[in-house]
């Protein structure tokens, strides 16, 4: 059975270019700001998501502080995806970190 991983966010920096990120966040808040190339997932997508993204390329599941990715994670690891994380801190401690890596709503 496959499960994830967290990851700090560090860790997470030199394969994020590779991966797919969803941002689990509301849709306000996504709007708001969020990781570059994120994707919003929501409970109205997510089943299009799991059918049509590669289950091979790495999957960084970020929420506001990186609680509520940890229970997304382990539903997409469940799901067939190979090598998810969940993103210690969340877009919260993101955003502090590395400003330049957020796209503006």
């Amino acid at each position: 059975m496959s499960t994830y991983s967290c990851i700090d966010i560090n860790d997470a920096l030199p394969i994020i270019e590779n991966a797919v990120v969803v941002d689990i966040r509301d849709e306000a808040s996504f709007q708001s700001s969020h990781m570059n190339s994120a994707i919003n997932l929501n409970n109205d997508n997510v089943q299009a998501f799991i059918a049509s993204t590669n289950k091979s390329v790495p999957v960084i599941v970020c929420c506001y502080h990186g609680n509520s990715s940890k229970g997304a994670a382990e539903f997409l690891a469940s799901q067939g995806f190979e090598e998810v994380y969940s993103l210690n801190g969340g877009f919260s401690q993101w955003s502090a970190m590395y400003p330049d890596q957020c796209e503006q709503g």
